[in-house]
């Protein structure tokens, strides 16, 4: 039954709504600051029509810390181990703000004012973003689980974005010239350690990412049909080549069977041939229960790491003496695939397909920037054209 009062020019109702299972004391809900008694009697009712449907949800002390751990738990039981990282580092994000106080007195102004906090403290709007989306995910499960009974997260606005127009794009990712990658490859070829050769010209002439490429198999290579199939990629969090685990790429598109010219197979032959006199060699102290094409040096048979392959990289590099100011990673290898494929005319869709992407900022980034080069050639091309035609005068 619910009980009114006036207080100065506004009304205010009272129910009860049972005990804290916890603490052992009555639980009331108070509402206030409406103008007629009619208008705290409808509110009233509304509020009692919600309690008789169990929609009320008992105050507790859970924190949003805590809930967002049990959370994330579950969600580890269901997608891979790279996303579960992903999650826990932007609810860490969100803890440092909203990680203390109760879930169910996270109103919709103190979500929002953490997401400004956020914003204020330099956080980039991608990352706060991400961030959001996280929290999203733990108060959409704590409504599942009657912990709270509306979600302060469902009308809040992360910053955006700032849209840009092609001719905007600040910041074109890194890639290196053909001239430069031809260099690198010579140095891979005469001066590298083992394995190097293949794997950069691996890497340089299929855009893969350097997860995709650390988890191939010799079974992932058709040395008869010239193609590579991919259909995993390698994570190691702690960059120890025992620590692995294999896990699908992330969409559909990452599935992919990419051809390869007959130079790469070549290098690729002549590297097998020194990996099978390796793994004799080792025998049962051999790593076998996959054969990667790139194997850790110490760790035999297990996969090298990204930073084992980024000191290969960074050696070459030392060596050939580039002149560029861009550290070359794998990554810019991919980018630079990227750039070359945009250079021959390959269209932006066909070149997604190879790089195993389906609508992907970056790539963009980089396809644009190569083609506004051929479109300014063409027309220069255009105009000699029309130059050359003959005066009708």
């Amino acid at each position: 039954m619910a009980s009114f009062r006036k207080r100065g020019d506004k009304w205010y109702f009272r129910i009860k709504a049972g005990t804290n299972p916890q603490t052992g004391k009555p639980i009331e809900i108070q509402r206030g600051g409406f103008k007629t008694k009619r208008a705290a009697q409808l509110a009233a009712a509304e509020e009692q029509t919600a309690l008789d449907r169990h929609a009320f949800v008992p105050i507790n002390d859970i924190s949003f810390r805590d809930f967002a751990a049990e959370w994330l738990q579950s969600y580890a039981l269901n997608v891979k181990i790279s996303s579960v990282r992903i999650r826990k580092h932007q609810l860490a994000l969100m803890c440092e703000c909203i990680g203390n106080a109760p879930i169910q007195s996270i109103t919709p102004k103190i979500y929002q004012d953490a997401l400004d906090t956020l914003t204020k403290s330099g956080f980039a709007a991608n990352t706060i973003s991400g961030a959001h989306t996280a929290a999203r995910m733990v108060f959409k499960r704590a409504c599942q689980y009657r912990v709270i009974k509306e979600d302060p997260s469902i009308y809040a606005k992360p910053p955006r974005r700032q849209s840009r127009s092609i001719q905007q794009i600040e910041k074109v990712p890194p890639y290196i010239e053909k001239e430069h990658l031809y260099t690198f490859l010579t140095f891979a070829r005469k001066e590298g350690l083992s394995g190097d050769y293949a794997m950069f010209m691996l890497l340089a002439y299929t855009g893969m990412r350097i997860g995709e490429l650390l988890a191939l198999t010799w079974q992932d290579i058709d040395m008869e049909e010239h193609t590579v199939s991919i259909s995993k990629t390698l994570y190691t969090p702690d960059n120890r080549a025992e620590h692995y685990t294999l896990l699908p790429p992330k969409t559909t598109a990452g599935y992919r069977v990419i051809d390869i010219p007959a130079e790469v197979i070549a290098a690729l032959k002549s590297w097998r041939h020194e990996y099978v006199l390796e793994k004799m060699r080792w025998a049962d102290n051999w790593h076998s229960d996959y054969d990667f094409i790139f194997p850790a040096v110490t760790r035999h048979g297990y996969p090298r790491t990204q930073k084992a392959a980024q000191l290969r990289i960074d050696r070459l590099v030392a060596l050939a003496r580039l002149p560029i100011n861009t550290r070359i990673t794998p990554h810019v290898f991919r980018h630079t695939h990227i750039s070359l494929l945009a250079e021959a005319g390959v269209p932006l869709h066909e070149i997604m397909d190879r790089v195993g992407q389906t609508d992907d900022e970056t790539t963009k980034k980089v396809y644009l920037h190569v083609t506004q080069h051929r479109k300014k050639e063409a027309c220069r091309l255009f105009t000699n054209l029309m130059q050359s035609i003959p005066s009708q005068n």
